[in-house]
């Protein structure tokens, strides 16, 4: 049986950024700018930035600025983006943006 869920057996990589400037549209724009120009990288099959959405409820956490969704193929592309010159070219330049990364890995259970 095929699936037709473009999730299916694909790495997921999703980032969480805090900036330290939480109030500046400015860093918040630079930041998402980064991340933009970095999701052309050739590795990443899709990716999708997002803004903490109005939803309010006891188990939604809506402290971090900027959310970052990635699909890879496999672990293994997804560890090589790790050391992509890409990458390493955006912490250099956009690191000073942010107070605190989270990032929540999972792959497919199927």
């Amino acid at each position: 049986m095929t699936s037709s869920n473009p999730l299916s057996n694909k790495f997921v990589h999703h980032v969480y950024f805090w900036l330290k400037n939480p109030g500046s549209a400015e860093d918040r724009n630079a930041l998402i700018a980064g991340l933009e120009k970095l999701s052309k990288t050739g590795i990443i099959k899709y990716f999708h930035i997002g803004l903490p959405a109005g939803t309010n409820r006891d188990v939604i956490d809506t402290s971090y600025a900027v959310s970052w969704l990635l699909l890879f193929d496999s672990a293994e592309d997804q560890a090589s983006y790790q050391t992509d010159p890409d990458h390493l070219l955006f912490v250099k330049k956009c690191s000073h943006l942010w107070s605190k990364v989270v990032v929540y890995d999972s792959e497919d259970v199927r």
